[in-house]
């Protein structure tokens, strides 16, 4: 076949097979236009997921009636100065209009301040209709109908209209956040209405935007994150470790003003968060990252959702080391969700009559009832009875008083009181976790202070705590290595060689000492003593992969931590162990003291606390 060129509907159809995967993309596409424009209102309306319908309308600037062609002609743009490097808008290649509209029908009907009427023009399959006279207030309104009817074979691919008004509420969330005094509105047959109101631009009022998208339970466990270096700034909010998700569908990153799902701010969370967290847990993050536009490259993918740092390792080493230090800032913080889990565990359910468990530390209800039988034992007027046998019962919003009123004085399963029955100093009521009033179940610290209830795992804690020294003794000062008897030779490619040669200074502190080894290897001569009998081979292969993606050496650093987290865990305190009042007030003092001691080695919560309102409530108090 000849070589020749396509026809214009054939080359717009190809950039929307790069552009537009989705309905979401389409939204996309022009919500960012609609910011563009600087609009403070944006409404979308969808229907069939987005492939019947998808309307966006604004109150930005407008387009002219004599640009309207231009703006359905590929590559015309207005956001674009001479250089590609300095680009400060959402887009900026001007082929999303031409792109929409050869696979759809696309109308835009646009009027701008000053004008007198508003125009329209459309597109139906890559045809473009002439500009006529339309009437519309300011602003502009883009409607796309039966998206991909030009190219059916695409239909093929979409998920159920569920699926796609889902991925569309994430587009219109993502972007929402990062533009705070703008009003978005969601609305259309096949979902519910989402709103999300203007507030201020702001640090206030982008906390409370990221309240409306991600909850109001995320300002409450958040701490917020401002740093800079070299000319970089990060500002944001992080979750505590205690308050996480099953996946990173909530961490929300920004690269001036643009939202991306980038891989090495993915993996730079990950790696702040490493000894905090779970791994199969995550942090809940709101990261804005604001640079000089020409350090950053935003035109390495189709739907500009990736971008390329000129210098990745000074962003890399910003986030980590910004949200490590507010993490080590932001003292000892329980997750408020901790308490709710509790006061839902707390409330009495319905309890069944055959109920046969102890009932508050007396005799089971069945053993009591055969006990009594031939006496004339009325079970109704047992104190013993289940709460759901009495003929007057309270309402049931917490341990009410006159139900509790029915059990008698009688002996009850007491904790094992080791703090003694003196009143705790009133300085120490005023610490964070209070002063420990007992031991339960030889694990439990139950510590009180002027308005809550504390529960420490005392195990979990202290864990947390001989970690932290073994990670301070042990990057405080060189890293102990054991030479091998033979040095063992790694091949590996010529760039990956010369790479791990450039980071031979930093590898020796951590007690990894290697040189090069002709063109295309490496000889190891020491190896972390820590590690003991290791894969030497595999090590250094991961030191030189993780170099190449992010220009670090944390792998070895990681499992080097992983040996102190293990060795933490075999000596810290025991579950079962006897603790006096001074030993449980030593630890929660240094609890206090050390960063991230709100979770263990392994992620788990240390402590959970009760605020006293909160127990009020669960006894029918307020």
């Amino acid at each position: 076949m000849p070589i020749r060129q396509l026809s214009e509907t054939m080359i717009n159809q190809i950039a929307a097979g790069e552009v537009i995967e989705r309905p979401a993309s389409v939204v996309k596409e022009l919500v960012e236009n609609a910011l563009d424009a600087g609009a403070s209102r944006v409404e979308i309306v969808t229907a069939g997921g987005g492939l019947n319908l998808i309307r966006v309308t604004d109150d930005g600037s407008g387009i002219p009636e004599q640009e309207l062609a231009l703006a359905v002609a590929r590559h015309c743009t207005s956001k674009l100065s001479d250089s590609i490097h300095d680009i400060r808008s959402l887009g900026f290649r001007g082929e999303a209009l031409p792109s929409i509209g050869s696979v759809a029908r696309l109308s835009i009907r646009s009027r701008t301040a000053g004008g007198d009427s508003a125009a329209e023009i459309g597109i139906d399959g890559g045809r473009v209709s002439a500009v006529k006279p339309a009437a519309a207030n300011r602003g502009t309104t883009v409607e796309v109908r039966d998206l991909f009817f030009a190219t059916p074979a695409r239909l093929k691919f979409m998920k159920g209209e569920r699926a796609e008004s889902s991925a569309t509420s994430d587009v219109v969330k993502r972007i929402a956040i990062a533009f705070p005094a703008v009003r978005f509105t969601l609305a259309g047959a096949d979902r519910s209405t989402l709103e999300l109101p203007a507030t201020s631009d702001t640090p206030e009022g982008r906390l409370a935007r990221v309240a409306q998208v991600m909850g109001k339970d995320f300002p409450d466990n958040a701490i917020a994150i401002d740093a800079a270096r070299e000319g970089v700034h990060l500002a944001g909010h992080v979750s505590i470790p205690s308050y996480t998700r099953a996946n990173a569908l909530q961490q929300y990153a920004y690269v001036n003003g643009r939202p991306v799902r980038d891989k090495l701010i993915a993996g730079a969370i990950r790696g702040a968060f490493a000894d905090v967290l779970p791994r199969d847990r995550h942090a809940v993050t709101v990261l804005f990252l604001s640079l000089d536009p020409s350090t950053v490259d935003v035109n390495v993918h189709p739907a500009k959702a990736d971008v390329r740092f000129r210098d990745p390792g000074l962003v890399r080493g910003l986030i980590v080391g910004a949200i490590r230090e507010a993490l080590a800032g932001a003292g000892i913080r329980a997750a408020t969700t901790g308490a709710a889990g509790m006061m839902a565990a707390f409330r009495p359910g319905e309890a069944p009559y055959s109920h046969a468990g102890p009932a508050n530390g007396h005799r089971s209800y069945e053993a009591a009832y055969h006990a009594s039988a031939s006496g004339g034992f009325d079970p109704l007027r047992s104190a013993q009875r289940p709460l759901d046998m009495g003929e007057a019962r309270a309402p049931r919003n917490g341990f009410a008083e006159n139900e509790q009123a029915a059990f008698d004085a009688g002996p009850l399963a007491s904790a094992d009181v080791r703090a003694g029955m003196a009143e705790p100093a009133e300085a120490l009521l005023g610490m964070v976790l209070g002063a420990a009033r007992a031991q339960v179940h030889e694990n439990y610290i139950v510590a009180q202070t002027r308005d809550s209830l504390v529960i420490v795992d005392q195990h979990a804690a202290h864990e947390r705590l001989v970690y932290e020294a073994l990670k301070n003794a042990l990057h405080s000062r060189a890293v102990p290595s054991q030479m091998l008897l033979l040095p063992e030779i790694v091949d590996l490619p010529e760039e990956d060689a010369e790479r791990l040669a450039m980071h031979s200074e930093t590898l020796a502190k951590f007690g990894l000492g290697l040189e090069r080894f002709g063109p295309g290897a490496v000889a190891v001569r020491e190896t972390p003593s820590m590690l003991g009998e290791t894969n030497v081979q595999q090590l250094v292969r991961d030191l030189a992969d993780e170099i190449a993606d992010n220009d670090t050496v944390e792998t070895l650093k990681e499992r080097l931590d992983k040996i102190a987290a293990t060795m933490a865990c075999h000596g810290s305190v025991r579950s079962g162990r006897l603790l006096k009042a001074e030993e449980m007030n030593a630890l929660l003092r240094q609890m206090e003291a050390t960063p991230g001691s709100g979770t263990c080695n392994h992620g788990r919560p240390t402590y959970i606390e009760l605020k006293l309102a909160d127990i009020e409530r669960l006894f029918g108090r307020r």
